[in-house]
């Protein structure tokens, strides 16, 4: 503040109205309000391209094996203004793939590479990114030479990829795909922690009891992707260490032979950065000057590249040959004893006693001089515990395993986010159907939708049990990794069918109904489920006085078990649903925050969530039939009942319990109606409350049915890749 104050002395004021700062923002004055903006952070008119620009066309146009041919050459084409370690980008390219990919987390499925969200504060100028802003900027030439066809999401997931085969490893496949973000993402929780790298005794820590990671967590801390390379809050101890490894790489949807394989891989190439003084770096990108041109971490004072680059303070190579694909990495790790030693930064770092000189990598600017390699603590956990160091050895004894495991996790790591393979485009795109790829066969488009929709009406279920169940099976999708859904049916396998948000009695008896009239129609389950789904709205809208068709598309497949990951699927089961008024259990977060979180990861805006939440409850869909938030004397019938009596001041609302409240009559102070908080926001957020306003109008009913058919056909073909 004093530097700015100093800038502006003795300069003229001129009007300026407008928050152009983050300085200047408003503070925190309403805590406990929503954020609703994560509901339309990507709002069409940030976008610069045109409305029918279809990316996923354009890539198929994108010259596969000429881009492939310039990101090789690439990576030997060394730039004075930031040199290549031994002339080859290859350990920096991989570097900034696995800090893009590496975000991504299984709990809740955000994170990953598939938004190019690298580019973007938090994550360009996260500590644990330092330097990679240069990696960026070299890629800049291939990315202005094939313009639309080629987003940057893409790029950067390819070009470690590429970096490897340059370096001679088969890799599996790639899959291009990924659509570009054009600011900032705002819905991601990256943790409570007031400064990067802060110890886990903070006041804001994410650990609790011995050493239990918040959820969702899968970083340490705050600023980096995974574990502190120097061991617990900078503490070497690779027991320790391992603990976190385990922890974080699980949370990445990573078993432990793949975190071996993908610590082995990751640092067998390349090297670290620490011959220096970081003090001597100045701010990160978000931090920098303008003429810095979002450069960051730059060393005015020093030369400040190559040898004397300052990125994560540890100084050295793994390996023996840095740019060769090998097994070097185990015959180092596993034939020598290694020390604690300091690195000129001052780092941490593993050092090998009594190396042969053969075995040590050369200088990566001086070729007539060798250099000890190094170890992190998280590469020492690879040997002391226990589990990792079998699998080590495995690897060691045999190198084509290895690379087969690796080729296999890096392909994993870079395509987590991306959903189902129809997703994937290019000529690189494995034939093999992964698990975790979560594979659906094609289902059947030649039945009769409406002889399918007769027998449904005619099976006796109520517009509840049909309108829940359809529910139940859409609602896990998360457009946060394009996972769950309705495609599939998968809400009839292990673990859904048994999850206490899909009331299994219920559940059972529909289930029971539906299969049947697949079996005999011809149809998916999947596409009954759906149907019934749509055949209970269309019931219960006209049973409220409108007629409406609601739209259908045949076509869903049925996935067996053997396609079905049981504890992968494990992170998907709901807590929580603000849709249908349940929680498991009390939590620390409110009701309405989990209700916008759910919002958020199914792709609806603040409007959506109101007009589902408005309809689901006068249809009478609440978890266990319970009355909360059913303000109707019509249940059953879709209505716009629920935003007329919500904002209605013949009324009063007086919390009984936690999460409990009484609508009073207050005239006579009889208690008309039970609600919840995910009730009660949309009347008392002032954004919410607008949107139930406009719904409860007397001449907006027929709009409500509409734009609720609208939001439920969105929501019932989320998953629907094969009809984009």
């Amino acid at each position: 503040m004093a530097q700015d104050k100093a800038q502006t002395a003795g300069k003229c004021p001129v009007m300026h109205g407008s928050m152009t700062t983050t300085e200047r923002a408003v503070k925190q004055w309403w805590p406990k309000s929503l954020n609703l903006d994560i509901l339309h952070q990507h709002d069409a008119r940030i976008n610069p391209m045109a409305p029918d620009f279809d990316y996923k066309e354009e890539v198929k146009k994108l010259d596969f094996v000429a881009l492939k041919k310039d990101l090789i050459a690439l990576m030997t084409d060394s730039q004075d203004w930031w040199p290549a370690d031994w002339g080859h980008y290859g350990g920096l390219m991989i570097r900034m793939t696995w800090h893009a990919a590496g975000t991504y987390r299984t709990t809740d499925g955000r994170g990953g590479a598939g938004t190019g969200n690298l580019r973007f504060a938090p994550l360009n100028s996260w500590p644990d990114n330092t330097n990679l802003d240069k990696a960026r900027r070299l890629l800049w030439p291939i990315k202005r030479k094939y313009g639309n066809k080629l987003s940057w999401a893409d790029l950067i997931a390819y070009a470690g990829t590429i970096a490897y085969e340059s370096m001679g490893l088969k890799t599996f496949g790639f899959g291009f795909g990924r659509e570009d973000i054009w600011n900032p993402e705002k819905d991601i929780y990256w943790g409570s922690e007031k400064e990067f790298l802060a110890p886990s005794n903070n006041p804001n820590s994410r650990y609790s009891g011995v050493r239990d990671l918040e959820n969702p967590l899968a970083a340490v801390t705050l600023g980096l992707i995974y574990v502190n390379p120097q061991g617990v809050d900078g503490q070497p101890d690779p027991v320790r260490t391992a603990h976190d490894v385990r922890t974080t790489f699980a949370r990445m949807a990573m078993n432990d032979e793949e975190t071996v394989a993908l610590t082995a891989g990751g640092h067998t190439v390349g090297k670290a950065h620490g011959n220096g003084n970081d003090a001597h770096l100045g701010p990160e990108p978000e931090g920098g000057e303008v003429h810095d041109q979002g450069l960051g971490w730059l060393n005015k004072r020093t030369r400040g590249v190559g040898n004397e680059a300052v990125t994560s303070g540890l100084e050295g190579a793994w390996t023996t040959e840095p740019t060769k694909w090998d097994n070097g990495y185990f015959h180092l790790l596993l034939n020598y004893e290694w020390e604690l030693k300091k690195s000129p930064a001052g780092a941490w770092q593993w050092e090998p006693i009594n190396i042969k000189e053969e075995d040590k990598p050369v200088d990566a600017e001086n070729s007539g001089v060798k250099q000890n390699p190094i170890m992190t603590d998280a590469d020492m956990a690879m040997k002391m515990d226990p589990e990792y160091r079998k699998i080590s050895e495995r690897f060691y004894k045999d190198p084509d395993y290895f690379s087969e495991t690796f080729a296999r996790a890096w392909f994993k790591l870079t395509h987590r986010d991306m959903g189902p393979k129809a997703r994937y485009i290019g000529p690189e795109v494995p034939s093999e159907d992964l698990i975790w790829q979560d594979p659906v066969p094609t289902g059947s488009t030649s039945y009769d939708v409406n002889a399918v929709k007769k027998k449904i009406a005619d099976s006796g279920l109520s517009v509840s049990e049909l309108v829940t169940t359809a529910w139940d099976s859409a609602r896990t999708y998360r457009d946060s990794d394009k996972r769950g859904g309705a495609n599939g049916a998968r809400i009839r396998l292990a673990p859904q069918r048994s999850w206490a948000g899909n009331e299994t009695n219920r559940l059972n008896k529909v289930l029971g109904i539906l299969e049947g009239i697949a079996s005999q129609t011809g149809a998916s389950v999947a596409d009954v489920i759906v149907l019934a789904g749509n055949v209970g709205v269309e019931q219960a809208a006209s049973a409220a006085g409108v007629d409406i068709t609601v739209p259908f598309s045949p076509g869903r497949g049925d996935a067996s078990q053997d396609m079905t990951d049981v504890e992968s699927f494990d992170v998907l089961e709901p807590v929580h649903d603000g849709f249908r008024n349940w929680l498991k259990q009390s939590y620390a977060v409110t009701a309405e925050e989990m209700m916008l979180d759910r919002a958020q990861l199914m792709g609806l805006t603040a409007s959506e969530m109101t007009v589902l939440v408005g309809g689901m409850r006068v249809m009478g869909t609440n978890h266990g039939g319970t009355s909360h938030g059913v303000f109707t004397d019509r249940v059953g019938q879709l209505t716009n009942d629920f935003f007329i009596n919500l904002t209605d001041m013949n009324y009063s609302w007086d919390p009984i319990d936690d999460n409990l409240y009484e609508i009073r009559d207050r005239q006579s102070g009889d208690t008309v109606w039970t609600a919840t908080r995910a009730d009660l926001v949309f009347g008392s957020n002032s954004i919410l409350r607008a949107f139930a306003e406009l719904y409860a109008q007397d001449d907006n009913h027929e709009k409500f049915v509409h734009d609720f058919v609208a939001v439920w056909t969105k929501v019932m073909n989320a998953d629907r890749y094969d009809l984009a």
